[in-house]
C-alpha cells in the first residue's frame, strides 16, 4: 500500500487549491483544511484507502464555501468533478467516488457516506478537540453574526453546541475506534455542564475580542 502522497499531486494542491481557503475566514480557512488533511491521512492505514484520493478529497472538501454555505458540500463535489486537471492522476470512477465523498462529508447530512472515502473525510472534518470546537464556533459567530452582542453570541454558541455536538446532536462518527470517540465524550461532558461551558465561552470570546 502506498504510504505517501504523490508529490506531483501534493504540489498541485498546495499551489492551486489550498490558497483558496484564505478567503473563508479562520473558522473554515487554511488552518482548518490543513487539519482535516492531516486527520484524513492518519485514517488511511487503518482503512486501506488510496492515500492520493484521500488527500485530494480532504483538500477540496470545503472549497464549495466559495458559494452558499448551506450547499457547500454539493458545490465542492461539483468543483472537484469539474476540475479537469485531476484527470491526469485519477480515473473517471475515482473522480466520481471523490465527488461523492466531498458531498457526503457534511455533519448534518441526512444519509451515511456512500463509501469509505466519504466516511474518512467526514471523520477527519470532525475535529473534536474541545478547545478547537469551541474556538471555531465562537469565531464563526463573530464573523457571520457581528450584530449580536456578547449575550447573543453566547446563546448562539450554546444552541449550536446542543444541536450539533451534544448526546442528542446530529454529528455522527463513522470510523470505529477512531480518536474522535474519546474526544466527543470529553466534549459532551463540558457541554452538559452549563456553568463550565459558559466559563469556556467567556475566556475564548474575551481573547478573540482583545485581538
Amino acid at each position: 500500500m502506498q504510504q505517501h502522497v504523490n508529490l506531483e499531486i501534493m504540489g498541485f494542491v498546495e499551489r492551486e487549491i489550498l490558497p483558496r481557503y484564505n478567503q473563508f475566514g479562520h473558522s473554515h480557512g487554511m488552518v482548518h483544511v490543513q487539519r482535516v488533511i492531516k486527520n484524513a491521512l492518519e485514517l488511511v492505514a487503518s482503512t486501506g484507502a488510496d492515500i492520493n484520493m484521500v488527500y485530494v478529497i480532504a483538500a477540496y472538501h470545503d472549497l464549495g464555501m466559495e458559494g452558499p454555505r448551506a450547499i457547500h458540500h454539493l458545490t465542492g463535489g461539483k468543483m472537484l468533478a469539474a476540475d479537469m486537471r485531476l484527470r491526469r492522476w485519477f480515473s473517471a470512477e475515482q473522480i466520481r467516488i471523490m465527488k461523492e465523498a466531498v458531498e457526503d462529508h457534511r455533519a448534518s447530512a441526512s444519509h451515511a457516506p456512500r463509501s469509505i472515502y466519504g466516511m474518512i473525510v467526514a471523520e477527519a472534518d470532525r475535529d473534536l478537540d474541545a478547545e478547537t470546537v469551541f474556538a471555531r464556533a465562537i469565531e464563526y459567530g463573530l464573523e457571520n453574526y457581528p450584530e449580536l452582542d456578547k449575550m447573543g453570541q453566547w446563546k448562539r454558541f450554546d444552541s449550536h453546541m446542543e444541536e450539533k455536538y451534544s448526546s442528542n446532536g446530529y454529528i455522527k462518527l463513522w470510523i470505529p475506534n477512531s480518536p474522535n470517540e474519546k474526544r466527543i465524550k470529553n466534549l459532551r461532558e463540558i457541554i452538559v455542564d452549563k456553568p463550565r461551558l459558559q466559563q469556556v465561552f467567556e475566556r475564548i470570546y474575551t481573547g478573540l475580542m482583545d485581538k
